[in-house]
């Protein structure tokens, strides 16, 4: 008994050091202590093993004894089985920065990371635009006219772009921009997004191209030329990185640049022949100039001794000699300004590279720094708007929707799409908010935005299908009165652009994330590049003593034992609590997956994104709960807040979970699953009653329905046409009145009180007045609210011949 105590003792003690990651004194201290405690109490054998392992760890733990024979021979392995990371991965990895991502990694996030910048919200000139100048621009956007009448903004609408330097807001104030901060870029196109043509228009310039570029790269003179004329619309950009044979791998771009020397105005000059095809351009058909990414090639060496500059970025006038430009790509759902470049034997003076010649061949490094802030941005907002939008639609019809004398948002079918739309709003504007609040604060998350643009576009197109599955008939009838058919066909545009979503789960996420992130790896790889013996022993046996950390917490936690202290109120503690637990289980399974499978991992990508997915579901959960620590919670806004959180842990184990199934080493997988979870699954999705909660709260006038509400356009009467959200607010607001109206009737028609032909809701309201059911103010009222509601209900019809553009193709199908 004695003996079974003290071996308890012994790996109690173990896995206090191991979740500490205490280091190898302190473990060799608990097995020299409880061998002789065995020694003295118990058994000599248990003693004997006890001060073997003490002494083993001290030959491979303490750094003393390790480097005179262990490090070398691990070093040599290592180098031999370590990835090759090419200069392009490199470059990658050394975008960007690392934060509450690489806290993830650690197995033990430290809140106070995340929690200690707070969301600090936008400043009185952002919020005014986004009140004032948004409202004005999307209240003259309808989705049909702009996609099928016209194929383009009304005039009108792009003479206020241009005035209220809506493609300048990335573009410093001295150079004429309006300088915004991230935060405020956020809430513009959140508020745009219920028009996908604008929000796109407006995101581009102010994303990854020529602005950003010249901001952060250009030379004083291109700076002072262009900033104040991209500021006011003067010039329009666009930027030409994709093409036939280079889409989601940007770095295979044929596209060439070849220094040569020609004659211009009589003098002969060095420059360089561009040939380019470049597809998908957003903006190109009107840019008035060009941001391209070409390989730029010296062959005669006119610059230099260097042949091959790598990927270059120039910035090129519409009117130059070669350029055909202007034909237009018709993008799916909403044909945006989107088109083809083309570029034969080209010339363009050298100073036309942003930044100038020394900045050549550094296209690649700019696109990637860049595109870490610019993706966090641009699609992701734009998705929390769409949802934020269609949450309001399809909360407000399914409430005036009514079949089975009840509305369709009390039917549980319908209820639990209803719940899934709000949570993916909620944890998508948690995530844009939160993540451009970190960029203000000096980061630049390149991991983060990968995670955003991948799963919030996935979260919209989400949240379009159910959306569109609630409104049944009234969404697939497309026409003016539809808001929300073509932005659902559009949704695929986003899944697609700026790094395919494909793409991104199973190679960006955790490919990039595993190096950049985690606490050790990129510090190893480093040491092998550098042949330093000593900087690999101080990182290899501190990741070892990672792993050990976080098979101890993973293990303990799952069991509900030293649980993680966190810093959140009793609401939400325990999912901070699943947090941690599954940040050490995922950082267990990271270091898994790379040991046993090595190099191989790159190929591996199902399991890279198992992995991907865990880091993602994690890391939007954290935005979740620092959502809730931060703000004033509505009433209501638990429930929302705890669904979003189990339905992100329940996303998070089932990855975790096919992690395991698949892992191709299955002794490591069964050791691993007994350690992560050794009760099983644990998170399952959201309760029925949860879902009923949620879909009431977002299909009457609640304050979680306003708060989800309070980003987009939910106002009327600013401009040329309706907003139908703002209708579905104004009938909420009477909800209950007219409720206990229709019940009111429906109750006399029962009775036999009002005629049997009285099938129509206004021929019931006018039987239920002459019955003397209704009072007179009540029946104008429900005349009023019916008026509305069948407005709201109606669908549109068309000319028969409306849609053939050969008209004399048409086949007369019933002549006389």
């Amino acid at each position: 008994m004695m003996t079974l105590i003290i071996l308890l003792l012994a790996l109690a003690g173990l896995l206090i050091v191991a979740r500490r990651e205490s280091g190898a004194r302190h473990a060799i201290g608990v097995m020299v202590v409880t061998g002789v405690l065995s020694l003295i109490f118990a058994s000599g054998w248990l003693a004997l093993v006890l001060f073997a392992g003490a002494a083993l760890t001290a030959a491979a733990g303490l750094p003393g004894f390790r480097r005179s024979w262990l490090t070398p021979r691990v070093f040599a392995m290592f180098k031999k089985v370590a990835p090759k990371v090419s200069d392009t991965e490199k470059v990658a990895l050394e975008a960007g920065t690392v934060g509450w991502d690489g806290q993830l990694f650690t197995g033990r996030p430290d809140w106070h990371n995340l929690l200690v910048n707070r969301y600090t919200g936008l400043t009185e000139e952002e919020q005014s635009f986004v009140d004032n100048q948004c409202t004005q621009a999307i209240a003259q956007c309808n989705a049909w006219d702009l996609a099928v009448e016209r194929a383009d903004l009304p005039k009108e609408v792009w003479e206020l772009l241009k005035k209220e330097k809506f493609f300048g807001m990335i573009i410093p104030k001295e150079y004429g921009g309006l300088g915004f901060s991230a935060k405020a870029q956020t809430a513009v196109l959140q508020k745009l997004a219920a028009n996908e043509m604008l929000m796109v228009t407006v995101g581009v310039p102010n994303s990854l191209g020529p602005g950003e570029l010249l901001v952060k790269y250009g030379t004083d003179e291109q700076k002072d030329y262009y900033l104040p004329r991209l500021a006011d619309g003067r010039e329009i950009p666009c930027f030409g990185l994709t093409g036939p044979r280079a889409g989601s791998d940007a770095t295979s771009l044929p596209d060439t640049g070849i220094v040569c020397k020609q004659e211009v105005d009589g003098k002969e000059v060095i420059g360089i022949r561009l040939n380019f095809e470049k597809r998908w351009i957003t903006l190109a058909p009107i840019a008035t100039v060009v941001g391209l990414a070409f390989r730029m090639f010296d062959p005669d060496g006119l610059l230099g001794d260097t042949e091959d500059y790598g990927i270059t970025c120039a910035l090129i006038p519409r009117d130059t000699k070669g350029m055909e430009i202007g034909r237009r790509h018709c993008p799916i759902g909403t044909p945006f300004m989107n088109g083809p470049i083309k570029g034969k034997d080209m010339f363009i003076p050298l100073d036309y590279i942003i930044g100038g010649q020394e900045m050549a061949g550094q296209g690649w490094r700019m696109l990637v720094e860049c595109l870490s802030v610019g993706r966090c941005i641009t699609l992701p907002s734009g998705a929390a708007g769409a949802a934020a939008y269609a949450t309001g639609t399809a909360g407000g019809f399914t409430r005036i929707r009514r079949q089975f004398n009840a509305p369709v948002a009390d039917m549980e079918g319908v209820q639990e799409p209803l719940a899934r739309i709000a949570a993916k709003t909620y944890i998508a504007q948690s995530a844009v908010n939160h993540t451009a609040n970190m960029i203000d604060k000096g980061e630049k998350p390149a991991v983060p935005s990968a995670i955003l643009k991948y799963h919030l576009t996935e979260f919209q197109r989400g949240v379009m299908t159910d959306a569109m599955d609630v409104h049944g008939g009234k969404t697939v009838t497309l026409g003016p009165r539809n808001y929300l058919g073509i932005g659902y066909s559009g949704s695929a545009v986003a899944i697609t652009v700026e790094g395919a979503n494909i793409m991104t789960r199973s190679l960006m996420i955790f490919g990039q994330g595993a190096i950049r992130c985690h606490p050790y790896v990129l510090k190893e790889l480093e040491a092998k590049d550098n042949d330093d013996v000593g900087a690999f022993d101080e990182a290899f046996f501190g990741h070892a003593g990672l792993i050990f950390g976080n098979a101890a917490r993973a293990f303990t936690q799952a069991l509900g034992l030293g649980k993680a202290d966190v810093p959140f109120d009793s609401a939400s503690r325990k999912y901070a609590q699943a947090v941690a637990r599954f940040s050490a289980a995922f950082g267990l399974c990271s270091d898994a997956a790379m040991t046993t499978l090595g190099s191989e991992l790159k190929m591996r990508e199902l399991i890279s994104a198992s992995l991907g997915d865990m880091l993602s579901n994690l890391y939007l959960a954290s935005m979740v709960l620092k959502q809730w620590h931060e703000t004033q919670p509505v009433e209501g806004e638990q429930e929302l807040m705890q669904y979003s959180l189990v339905l992100l842990l329940h996303r998070t184990e089932t990855a975790l979970d096919e992690f395991l199934h698949n892992l191709p080493n299955r002794a490591a997988a069964m050791v691993l699953r007994g350690i992560t979870m050794p009760l099983g699954r644990c998170w399952k999705l959201p309760a029925h009653d949860m879902s009923r909660k949620l879909a009431r709260a977002i299909s009457t006038d609640t304050p979680v329905r306003s708060k989800l509400l309070a980003s987009v356009w939910n106002t009327s009467g600013e401009g040329t046409v309706d907003n139908p959200l703002a209708r579905y607010n104004d009938l909420l607001r009477d909800y209950d009145k007219a409720e206990q109206l229709y019940r009111k009737a429906t109750k006399a028609y029962a009775k036999g009180e009002l005629p049997m032909t009285a099938l129509h809701p206004e021929e019931r309201f006018e039987a239920a007045l002459e019955a003397g059911v209704y009072s007179k103010e009540e029946a104008d009222f429900m005349r009023q609210y019916e008026e509305v509601v069948l407005e709201l209900l109606t669908v549109d019809d068309f000319p028969f011949d409306e849609f053939a553009r050969q008209k004399d193709t048409l086949i007369d199908h019933n002549p006389a």
